[in-house]
């Protein structure tokens, strides 16, 4: 973000934070639809953070080409041994591995930075079906 901008939601305040912590990384991105009661994975991708100028907009706007209808987004950043954006077999492979978790217990979700489609932290909670 510029200096002369604000962050104006959840996301935007969340990636200032992240890249003031350790600088550019690798974020692995997992889109859901969520209903009352279900949290449905749709699709993954991954992506390479450089800057904190990421809005909120231009991320729906990229993942409006993914063709789903979602309304949650979960990123995972992750950072190679020397501090860097992962390369990119390794990323493919640790997003393989985080699908298969998330595939095993919606729950992973909580373990990354969980938005819905306006930006807004969420978080999963077990419902207890009756």
């Amino acid at each position: 973000m510029s200096t002369s901008r604000k962050p104006t939601c959840d996301f935007e305040e969340w990636i200032v934070r992240e890249f003031a912590d350790g600088g550019s990384f690798t974020a692995l991105i997992v889109l859901v639809q969520i209903a009352e009661t279900k949290v449905a994975p749709l699709c993954s991708t991954y992506l390479n953070v450089i800057g904190e100028e990421v809005e909120w907009s231009e991320m729906t706007v990229l993942f409006a080409g993914a063709g789903a209808d979602w309304n949650g987004a979960a990123f995972f950043p992750l950072r190679g041994s020397d501090g860097s954006p992962l390369d990119n077999p390794t990323a493919r492979l640790r997003l393989q591995e985080l699908e298969g978790r998330v595939n095993e217990s919606k729950l992973v979700l909580n373990e990354g930075h969980f938005f819905d489609n306006w930006g807004r932290q969420l978080k999963i909670e077990e419902v207890e079906l009756q």
